[in-house]
């Protein structure tokens, strides 16, 4: 409607995430941008500054490098700065004497170094991206420069130039709304809490736990000057944010004649305000976000603005259709009829309108910039994108002026294909991967090597022209971003078993033939799944059973993907092969398979609860529910030794805090965005985690209460009174999130001995 009105962990400790309000928007003095910051960038995973010679060879083609190792000293030749950390690092992994993951990083004996010449290794990527928009949310809000540097030097490593960069924005959005006339009460009151800004930023809430600490906006101010510092300086092409039209309701209130459509509630949360591109404050507001963006943090080359995220465009003249929209992927679509109840030729009128008007509005401010935009919208809602739909909306934007981020080949494949290649635009191929941060173990190692090989082999690829992994929560199933960066460089066709002898040497230092092969027949039980279809089981979020919010359906939860029984050998082969004092990422990576498959067994033994219950059949039910919280305690426990904890998590939160209250509000909202997350929709234990103090502390009990409703109502020969046991358990939920408990990490004394009890306790 139109509104009237050795392993180095990369985990930081808390203690080691302190900020400084000093500013910082030049690389530190003797790191220049290009050889000296690949240079440092090296320097910072253990290599001497003395070993090494560094040479830029720019070139408007593909980015290459070369390396040449002479009488142990390292050449190093490439096209950027990050060509050349990618070009030592991997030539090193490539030799077992360096790895780095984000659960440690490893350099061996830099002696010894065999002569060698890799020859000319190039990408047949001019790009290669990285991070989503909602990495923001269930990964970074409470992240410092030590750990954004470590991140930084994370993508150099696998070869990432065109990272998105997100943080410090609030600190432009807060500056625009002053100038616009808005309250500092009003700015604070529509400002979201740090977890959830990514939705924010993208229109689908506002106001959500405000308001937004004054303090957190100056940090992540900061904070930015110095993550961009360090990625121009590597070369990079950091994508910035730009205005994609939504305004806080008291700038709609405070404009009742402008066109400010109500759009739809996402997931129960409250509408949100679009302000429709063909109104002349559209212009006036986007130009002048960029303008005070470019003024803070300097020009940049890439800008995005998604405007439909999982929201449907207003398609009608008076936008009356904004409210009613509903979105495709989770829910009953109308919007397909709503659009074939209108001339194409008016739908698409409106779509090219929106999309000239969004990059004229980015251009204005900065008129070299291209407009970048998550393509995810025309798979997740396919109903509504059709390929016609599609193309209206790019029509009027010039071909080299957009990159469109095709990020959800793993999950909605072939989008390109039918718009063909995006109808001439620039695009990136992906994969999201992750989402929401939860952790099972999965992925396809062989899908990402066969479809990247198909990529390159197909004619109709058009623009292509870059590759990108886009997860929505990061430190999970490294394993799956070291092939398949590894992969955008030019080696599709190289069989896993030989790629994946070179990394397990590199990671753990050895690797024996036994150790390498019984990685694959773990690699068989976990790493041929592509998405992890639980995580949305009958509109219940969670990744496994024991993760969802209790119900009785539960007893009828499908079989995860993967195969257990070929994991649990894998798991038993590491067992026998690892040496007798695991090295500490040997030991990392038996614990998570160990977690996932045991987690998988506690979803066997909490639907064998279910069921019994159910038929009555109490005294089966009773012995099935202890084993299951025997289970879930042991998992906990092993999950102490892993990067994160509930605890970690907690303490990262509250040391962006600056008073008592302010820590005690950033704890809650890091409780909330991994457990109930927020609104009314479907959204509950989205971002579960397989953490310590979560499977215990949290899960644990929530089942609990629930299987003691049940048991009670079938000994008496009653129904259960689900909606009844249900709202009790929310508000034990919403007490758990306020109770201040901190849940410090408790770490296994011995976790193989406890991998081998668990295996024990949950044989075949």
């Amino acid at each position: 409607m139109l509104l009237a009105t050795a392993a180095q962990p990369f985990a930081v400790a808390a203690k080691d995430n302190a900020f400084t309000v000093s500013p910082a928007p030049s690389p530190p003095a003797g790191e220049q941008p290009g050889v000296d910051s690949a240079a440092a960038a090296l320097a910072r995973f253990g290599i001497p500054a003395d070993r090494l010679s560094l040479s830029l060879k720019p070139d408007a083609g593909a980015a290459h490098y070369r390396v040449r190792i002479r009488g142990g000293h390292i050449e190093a030749e490439g096209t950027s700065p990050v060509a050349l950390v990618r070009g030592v690092a991997t030539t090193l992994e490539k030799l077992g004497r360096l790895h780095v993951s984000w659960e440690g990083r490893r350099l061996g004996a830099l002696d010894a170094l065999p002569d060698m010449d890799t020859g000319e290794v190039a990408s047949p990527f001019a790009l290669r991206a990285y991070l989503n928009t909602c990495t923001y949310g269930y990964t970074t809000p409470w992240w410092g420069w030590d750990r954004w540097e470590q991140e930084i030097d994370w993508m150099a490593a696998h070869g990432v130039d065109t990272p998105l960069a997100m943080e410090g924005q609030e600190y432009v959005w807060r500056e625009l709304w002053r100038e616009s006339g808005l309250s500092e009460t009003a700015i604070a009151e529509g400002l979201s809490a740090a977890p959830f800004l990514p939705w924010q930023r993208m229109g689908n809430l506002a106001g959500y736990r405000a308001p937004l600490s004054s303090g957190w906006i100056e940090k992540k101010h900061q904070l930015q000057l110095r993550i961009l510092a360090r990625m121009r300086a590597l070369g990079m092409k950091p994508v910035l944010p730009a205005f994609a039209g939504y305004v806080p309701e008291a700038f709609a209130k405070a404009h009742p004649k402008a066109r400010i459509y109500k759009m739809r509630a996402w997931e129960g949360f409250p509408p949100t305000y679009w302000l429709d591109p063909s109104d002349p404050l559209f212009t006036q507001l986007a130009a002048r976000f960029v303008t005070l963006y470019n003024r803070t943090y300097g020009e940049g080359e890439y800008y995005l603005a998604d405007a439909f995220n999982e929201m449907i465009p207003p398609i009608a003249e008076d936008g009356s259709d904004a409210a009613a929209a509903e979105y495709g992927d989770s829910i009953a679509n109308t919007a397909a009829t709503r659009a074939a109840a209108l001339p194409p030729a008016v739908r698409d009128a409106r779509l090219a309108a929106y999309g000239e008007r969004l990059y004229g509005s980015i251009t204005a401010a900065a008129p070299k910039a291209t407009w970048v935009m998550q393509g995810w919208l025309f798979g997740a809602d396919k109903a509504f994108w059709t390929p016609e739909a599609i193309a209206a909306f790019l029509s009027r934007v010039p071909d080299d002026r957009m990159l469109i981020l095709d990020i959800g080949n793993d999950r909605y494949p072939g989008i390109w294909q039918k718009t063909d290649a995006f109808d001439g635009k620039a695009w990136t191929y992906g994969y999201v991967h992750n989402y929401g941060g939860s952790n099972p173990v999965y992925g396809d190692l062989e899908f990402y090597r066969r479809d990247m090989a198909a990529l390159h082999a197909d004619p109709r690829k058009g623009r292509l022209t870059g590759f990108g992994l886009f997860p929505e929560g990061l430190h999970s199933n490294s394993v799956v971003y070291d092939y398949a960066y590894d992969l955008a460089w030019g080696e599709p066709d190289r069989p896993l078993a030989d790629w994946l002898g070179e990394h397990l040497k590199a990671r753990y230092g050895e690797a024996s033939p036994a150790l390498v092969k019984a990685w694959e027949q773990a690699a068989a039980g976990a790493y041929r799944t592509r998405y992890w279809e639980p995580r949305w089981w009958q509109q219940h979020a969670g990744a496994y059973l024991f993760f969802k919010r209790p119900m009785a359906e539960g007893a009828d939860y499908p079989e995860a993907p993967g195969d257990p029984a070929k994991l649990r050998e894998g798991i038993t082969a590491l067992l026998a092969a690892a040496p007798g004092k695991p090295s500490k990422l040997l030991t990392y990576d038996i614990v998570d398979l160990t977690r996932h498959y045991a987690s998988r067994e506690l979803d066997h033994l909490l639907k064998a609860t279910l069921a019994a219950y159910r038929d009555g059949k109490l005294a089966e039910g009773d012995r099935t529910r202890v084993r299951m919280g025997t289970l879930a305690r042991r998992i906990d426990l092993l999950a102490g030794n892993q990067q994160e904890t509930l605890g970690s998590w907690i303490a990262d939160a509250r040391t962006y805090g600056d008073t008592p209250a302010e820590k005690a509000r950033f704890e809650e909202e890091a409780k909330a965005i991994v457990t109930v997350w927020g609104g009314e929709g479907h959204l509950s234990d989205y971002a579960s985690r397989a953490w310590q103090g979560l499977y215990s502390g949290y899960y644990l009990p929530r089942w609990e209460s629930f299987l003691t409703a049940q048991r009670a109502a079938a000994a008496g020969g009653k129904p259960l009174d689900e909606p009844a046991t249900l709202g009790a358990i929310r508000a034990w939920e919403q007490q758990w999130i306020a109770d201040g408990r901190l849940w410090k990490r408790k770490s296994p004394k011995d976790p193989i001995r406890l991998v081998r009890d668990i295996l024990n306790e949950t044989q075949p």
